[in-house]
């Protein structure tokens, strides 16, 4: 493990349990309908695809969006920016939003707001990490693959400063690597 990482939080093994095992609860609630997976970018990607090509009894189709709270900094702004809207019309959709790491709730907050304002038939959200000492607004997650600590982590699909996605596995991120921004 690279020096710059403290340690691993979830092994690629458990990553991998969780997202099967949400991927089964998602096929049953979806069960005969068609799904619209939006995953949220970049963070997201990772679980998107792993999630799309573990879903067996569910048409899915795949789409993406991007939002901004955090700028260039670790903790977020508060102020939601969409970067990227979706391709694909929502109205009259099932909707997944799927989301690397639920923290402070505005962020998904304002994206279930606009999603619904679409016209979706339903919103549900799927987070990989919730931090639920951080929560400033309550927001309904259906799917949850872990609650973690309020610690800065990197790994599937998670960076900082756009490194550490690629790691099969969630590591804390030591903190003298942010300690300086």
């Amino acid at each position: 493990m690279p020096d710059e990482l403290a340690r691993t939080l979830l092994s690629e093994q458990q990553i991998r349990v969780r997202v099967a095992d949400m991927a089964a609860e998602i096929d049953a609630d979806y069960a005969g309908r068609d799904l619209l997976l939006i995953g949220v970018l970049k963070g997201a990607v990772m679980l998107t695809a792993d999630l799309a090509r573990a879903l067996e009894h569910t048409n899915v189709e795949m789409d993406w969006t991007s939002v901004s709270s955090y700028g260039s900094g670790s903790t977020t702004s508060g102020v939601v920016r969409m970067l990227k809207e979706p391709d694909s019309d929502i109205a009259g959709r099932h909707v997944l939003l799927v989301e690397d790491t639920t923290d402070s709730g505005l962020t998904l907050a304002w994206l279930l707001e606009n999603l619904r304002a679409r016209g979706a038939a339903s919103v549900e959200i799927c987070t990989l990490l919730r931090k639920p000492e951080l929560a400033l607004v309550e927001v309904a997650v259906r799917y949850v693959g872990f609650d973690i600590p309020p610690e800065f982590v990197v790994g599937y699909g998670l960076d900082y400063a756009q490194r550490y996605r690629t790691l099969p596995y969630i590591a804390v991120l030591a903190p003298h690597v942010y300690a300086t921004s």
